[in-house]
């Protein structure tokens, strides 16, 4: 029953009979938490082919690995076939690859923090999770972990239910972890993604965020660094940042 309500409320918003969705953002409640982890594990899933397909023409000595094992093979097999599997065997195997650990980073997720909501951002004064609802029903998710010693707060979590994307959920998502780093005493927020998506990294931008350095190669939590994840899986680690002590906040 709730699948069909958030169909037909999303049909609505995108035949343009609802140009202006109601959306509204609260503090995390216990209530929430099926939808939380819904959320959660479906943006992540996305990711799964966003790895393995989008990433690929963004790791030029990926290409390169893969293109001279074909050429040795050439040279040994003296095999055409094997030129022409080669782009099968790689995608099979960066799919595999990039299942495996995403689903082992869903492991460790939902072993800490996705697992125990309550815990980690309702009892800690320094932490926070928000959800975004639209007639009721949650449709997006972020989460702020502040690290006063260090100054900052970094912006994590954040998943949006794909059929509610550029409705000005994440905006609306967003604009609460910068309300919060402000009310907090926060200088900084930080964020880190692994996405390939254009329209996540536009998000961030359109925030007043900017990226401060990308990390090739990059290790996440649940890979193994297998000599097959080592092969068919590599991700760029984006890290952006930004300085709310000037930014009002009905700055949005």
């Amino acid at each position: 029953m709730q699948e069909k309500l958030l169909d037909s409320a999303a049909t609505k918003i995108l035949n343009g009979k609802n140009t202006k969705p109601t959306i509204v953002v609260h503090e995390f409640e216990p209530e929430d938490e099926v939808h939380v982890q819904r959320i959660f594990c479906e943006g992540m899933m996305e990711m799964i082919s966003d790895t393995a397909f989008r990433g690929l023409r963004h790791h030029p000595e990926s290409l390169l690995l893969y293109f001279t094992v074909a050429a040795v093979g050439l040279v040994i097999t003296t095999c055409w076939w094997v030129i022409a599997l080669l782009p099968a065997v790689v995608l099979c195997g960066r799919y595999f690859c990039s299942r495996r650990v995403i689903h082992g980073y869903l492991e460790k997720a939902m072993s800490s923090d996705m697992g125990h909501i309550e815990e980690f951002y309702t009892k800690s004064p320094d932490s926070r999770l928000w959800v975004a609802t639209l007639d009721g029903q949650v449709i997006g998710i972020v989460a702020a972990d502040g690290h006063k010693t260090e100054g900052f707060a970094e912006l994590k979590r954040m998943s949006v239910d794909r059929r509610y994307r550029r409705c000005g959920v994440g905006m609306a998502l967003g604009f609460k972890v910068l309300e919060f780093a402000l009310t907090q005493g926060y200088a900084t927020v930080v964020l880190g993604t692994t996405a390939y998506s254009p329209a996540a990294h536009q998000l961030y931008q359109r925030l007043g965020f900017q990226c401060s350095g990308i990390t090739n190669g990059y290790v996440p939590h649940g890979a193994t660094q297998s000599l097959l994840e080592r092969i068919f899986y590599r991700v760029c680690h984006h890290h952006y940042r930004l300085d709310v002590k000037n930014i009002p906040l009905n700055g949005h």
